[in-house]
C-alpha cells in the first residue's frame, strides 16, 4: 500500500513538534502568527489553525484572541489534561477490558507506593487523608464511598509527583470508578467497606513508615482483593491479574 502524504495540518503539527524537540520552541514561548507559519510552510492559514486546535485540545497550547502582548498562541509550560483526556476518550471508545485496567493499576500504583515510601522529604498526603476522613462517614452510600475511593488513589498518584503516572491515573479514573461501582458487593457492603477503610489507612501507614516493600505489597493485595471479591474472579485463572505473585515494577 503506497505511503500517503501528510495532510497540510499534519505538516504544521510535525514542524512544531520538531521545533519543540530541537529547542527552537520552548514552554512559555509564543508561536509565530498564523500568517507567518502558513507562508513558511507553504500551507493555508486554515491548516495552521487546525494544527493549533489539535495542540490546544492536547493541552499543549494556550490560545488568546485579540491583539496586544497577551494575544496569540503560547506553548504551555506545564501541560495539564492532555494525556488525561486522551486516556478518557480511549477508555470511552474502546471499553478497555476490566482485567487490563486492573493490570495497569497494579503497574502504576505499585510504583506510586514505592515512590511515596522512598520520598525524601516526606510526601504531602494531606489531600489523600482528607479523602479518607470523608470516607469514614457512616452515612455514605456505596457509590459515594467508591467515588471517593477512586479519588483517593489518584490523590496518592499526585502526591508521588510523577506527572505522567498522575495523568494516566486521572485518565483511567472513569474506568476505575465504573468497574468498582459495577462490582460493589452490596450484600456484604458493610464488611467490605470496613475492610477498604482499614486497607487505605494501612497504605498511608506503610508510606509514612518509609517501608516501600510493605507499601507495594499492601497496594497489590488491596487492588487484587477488591477485584476478586467484587467481580468474583478466580485467582487461579491465567487471565486474572491476581495470578501475578509479585508486585510489578516499572
Amino acid at each position: 500500500m503506497p505511503h500517503s502524504e501528510p495532510r497540510a495540518w499534519e505538516t504544521v503539527l510535525n514542524h512544531l513538534e520538531q521545533q519543540l524537540v530541537s529547542g527552537q520552541l520552548a514552554p512559555g514561548q509564543r508561536l509565530p502568527g498564523e500568517r507567518i507559519l502558513a507562508a513558511d510552510l507553504g500551507v493555508g492559514r486554515s491548516s495552521v489553525r487546525e494544527a493549533l486546535r489539535v495542540m490546544e485540545a492536547l493541552g499543549l497550547l494556550s490560545a488568546q484572541t485579540g491583539s496586544g502582548p497577551t494575544a496569540g498562541a503560547m506553548i504551555v509550560s506545564r501541560p495539564t489534561g492532555g494525556m488525561s483526556m486522551l486516556m478518557r476518550m480511549q477508555v470511552a471508545a474502546q471499553s478497555f477490558p476490566v482485567a487490563d485496567v486492573v493490570r495497569t493499576r497494579l503497574v502504576l500504583e505499585t510504583e506510586v507506593m514505592r515512590a511515596l515510601a522512598e520520598s525524601d522529604p516526606a510526601p504531602d498526603l494531606a489531600h489523600a487523608e482528607q479523602l479518607l476522613d470523608a470516607m469514614d462517614d457512616a452515612g455514605l452510600a456505596a457509590h459515594e464511598f467508591l467515588v471517593l475511593d477512586a479519588r483517593f488513589h489518584i490523590a496518592m498518584a499526585d502526591a508521588a509527583g510523577n506527572q505522567v503516572i498522575a495523568a494516566m491515573m486521572t485518565g483511567l479514573r472513569d474506568s476505575i470508578e465504573s468497574y468498582v461501582l459495577a462490582g460493589a458487593p452490596l450484600g456484604t457492603w458493610p464488611t467490605t467497606c470496613a475492610r477498604l477503610r482499614c486497607e487505605h489507612r494501612g497504605l498511608l501507614e506503610a508510606v509514612r513508615a518509609g517501608d516501600a516493600d510493605l507499601a507495594r505489597s499492601r497496594i497489590v493485595d488491596h487492588i487484587r482483593g477488591y477485584y476478586a471479591e467484587s467481580l468474583g474472579r478466580d485467582h487461579t485463572r491465567p487471565d486474572d491479574p491476581g495470578t501475578e505473585h509479585s508486585p510489578p515494577r516499572v
